[in-house]
């Protein structure tokens, strides 16, 4: 609320790309970590938020067969790390359809 700072850094290696997006915030407390990625799974008061943010954001992330998951520390801040197959794995492919 007070102006946090937003982190974001790309590398490959192994023949993936790799994203992480960090925050200056207060980090996700260690107790809903494993929900982070569900529908509709929301701290915020109901009328103020739908919980769809980030388990939208894990259906594209593996749609491109990829992997997300958060590393940070409570307290530290968020960081998200984006893990995709490098783009000559995927040219032509597109996302995997399901079957």
């Amino acid at each position: 609320e007070t102006g946090g700072k937003v982190i974001v850094s790309a590398w490959s290696e192994n023949r993936r790309l790799h994203l992480a997006v960090e925050d200056t915030g207060p980090g996700i407390p260690a107790e809903i970590k494993e929900r982070i990625f569900e529908p509709f799974f929301t701290t915020k008061p109901v009328g103020k938020g739908t919980g769809l943010g980030l388990s939208v954001c894990y259906g594209i992330v593996t749609k491109w067969r990829g992997k997300i998951r958060e590393e940070g520390k409570p307290g530290g801040g968020a960081l998200f790390h984006l893990e995709f197959p490098a783009a000559e794995e995927l040219v032509g492919n597109g996302p995997e359809e399901k079957k």
